[in-house]
């Protein structure tokens, strides 16, 4: 596996996703190596985080990092090639491995780093970096974006002009890889929109089997409540949930999580007793609040590829309250695990139907819970990936028919 971002150093979802498939596969009884890069996480926040979990057995993580991290992820970030760590990378992969994985390469090799190694080779697409620069279909900073203007979008999201774009680099190195991996239609749907013609296949997210939770001897909040769990920023859409948090809504908004946007959010949920801000909170309190939760909110403003907290809600048979974009509609297709909305009106409507409808969040977290199984379980997805790999190995054989 080789990715930017990994545990402890890590912001967002796709380092946790590497984490959990590595130590699934070891339980498989894989050898797995991680290479991290260190760099980024250290120029974007100007410490170390604290010390790494234990990896079990099977699994050896290489942590990379430079005397200067600033200038080792800019030089990256600038050329699209491994810069301060390239011969490590290369020293450690070698003819070792019968398949390299990439992730997130944006701060540890670009699409230079593809060409690195032997075997069979892997991207997993866990933004929509591959065709946007700001990763997120943002543009400006302010609005989904629906035809790249990538200059002047890169300036407005406070980050340095990626020149190499512009050279053909990722249309060159893309060959070195034998499938890009997407985690939802409509993740492949934006990057064929956006001009990506390399060979994709759609693979199921995952999370790890948990055992149930015991009975709980009181509810963790005394009212009905909606839940929502995630980094506060603008992309993530709360600035428009908090306002339909009326007197008319029977039930409360639980916040899980800080960020950047806090502050404008606390302000907006002045006067309003029915929304709270909860901080970060342990996974084994989300999983009792995932649990209780009327719905779970996920309203993103920006195109999510496959948000790990769909699944940490169907999980613990919570459903969802979803906007209509992105993934959320094909998940609540294959599902029925939730509703969507377009507009404040469609959500005020669901807020009211799902807080005085109780037997119908149960319904449809138990059909989310079903999905879980069925679709997204450590079993079923890991058995997918095995099957890929096994299918694509046979077509690069000599004799494959």
């Amino acid at each position: 596996m080789v990715t930017t971002f990994y545990p402890p150093y890590n912001f967002g979802g796709d380092g946790i996703y590497v984490q959990r498939m590595a130590r699934a596969l070891a339980r498989r009884g894989h050898h797995v190596e991680v290479i991290h890069d260190t760099d980024g996480y250290r120029a974007m926040t100007g410490r170390d985080p604290g010390p790494a979990e234990p990896d079990p057995d099977g699994v050896v993580v290489h942590a990379l990092g430079s005397r200067f991290p600033g200038l080792s992820a800019l030089r990256t970030q600038q050329t699209g090639r491994p810069g301060a760590h390239g011969a490590r990378i290369a020293e450690i992969l070698g003819d070792r491995f019968d398949v390299i994985h990439y992730h997130n390469i944006s701060l540890i090799g670009g699409p230079g780093v593809w060409r690195l190694g032997t075997g069979l080779k892997l991207h997993t697409a866990h933004e929509h970096w591959l065709v946007c620069p700001s990763h997120i279909l943002w543009r400006d900073n302010r609005e989904l974006c629906d035809a790249p203007r990538c200059l002047t979008c890169v300036v407005r999201h406070g980050r340095p002009p990626q020149l190499w774009r512009a050279t053909g680099l990722i249309e060159r190195e893309a060959h070195n890889v034998d499938a890009f991996l997407m985690l939802s239609r409509s993740a492949e749907a934006n990057h064929r929109r956006f001009g990506f013609t390399p060979p994709t296949e759609v693979v199921p997210s995952f999370l790890p089997d948990v055992p149930p939770l015991p009975p709980a001897e009181t509810p963790v909040h005394p009212r009905p409540f909606f839940l929502f769990v995630g980094r506060l920023e603008i992309i993530k859409g709360l600035q428009d949930v908090i306002p339909a948090f009326t007197p008319d809504v029977p039930a409360d908004l639980l916040i899980a999580g800080s960020g950047n946007y806090e502050p404008e959010l606390r302000r907006l949920a002045e006067g309003r007793p029915n929304v709270r801000f909860l901080g970060h909170m342990r996974p084994d309190d989300l999983r009792r609040l995932y649990a209780e939760a009327r719905a779970v909110i996920t309203p993103s403003r920006c195109y999510e590829v496959f948000p790990l907290v769909v699944l940490e809600a169907f999980r613990e048979g919570a459903p969802i309250l979803a906007r209509d974009l992105g993934p959320y509609p094909e998940i609540v297709e294959q599902s029925g695990g939730g509703l969507l909305f377009r507009d404040a009106d469609d959500l005020g409507r669901s807020l009211v139907r799902l807080a005085r409808d109780p037997d119908l969040a149960k319904r449809m977290g138990a059909d989310g819970r079903r999905a879980f199984d069925m679709r997204w379980s450590e079993g079923v997805a890991l058995g997918a990936y095995l099957d890929l790999i096994d299918r694509l190995r046979a077509g690069k054989t000599p004799d494959a028919a």
